[in-house]
């Protein structure tokens, strides 16, 4: 039987994973997964990995990504931390956004990996594909050039090139 993810959330109390599901033949379904041995000091993403792959949940968890499990488990972890939920949600935010300011040559290897693979999701989830009705091939665009100093390499040159 398939199972077509709708809905996922955390439940705090006791802390427990909920899938919003329908089955094939249409029925809509609730399934709580709860959560054991979890603590504040407890790595969430290695937590989403183990309930993703865990033989009893997995085909329910099949079209659940796993950046989704770990905002929850991330989320659930602030929680047992004391946060306020709108603390967590502001501090998840703040995590999983890439900061245009920040150096990246200064992060560690970990960090930076991290802000690599949220620049990953975020060019696949705004790129065109061939597919997309307002897809183009050949874009061009001239941009204002209020403001911009002139350089003299960029200019036309008497040798032609």
């Amino acid at each position: 039987m398939s199972y077509k993810a709708r809905k996922c959330g955390v439940r705090f109390e006791p802390p427990a994973i909920t899938l919003l599901y329908e089955t094939t033949d249409g029925k809509k379904r609730t399934r709580i997964m709860p959560i054991r041995n979890f603590s504040k000091f407890s790595d969430y993403t290695r937590a989403a990995e183990q309930l993703k792959n865990n033989p009893r949940h997995k085909q329910y968890l099949e079209h659940v990504s796993l950046k989704q499990l770990e905002r929850l488990y991330n989320l659930l972890r602030g929680h047992l931390k004391g946060e306020s939920l709108k603390a967590s949600l502001d501090r998840i935010q703040r995590e999983n956004t890439v900061n245009p300011d920040e150096d990246l040559n200064k992060l560690d290897d970990k960090e930076l990996a991290k802000r690599k693979s949220i620049m990953d999701e975020l060019f696949e989830k705004n790129r065109k594909k061939k597919d997309d009705p307002d897809f183009e091939y050949n874009v061009e665009v001239d941009f204002a050039q209020e403001g911009a100093a002139s350089c003299g390499w960029d200019e036309d040159s008497e040798d032609g090139f």
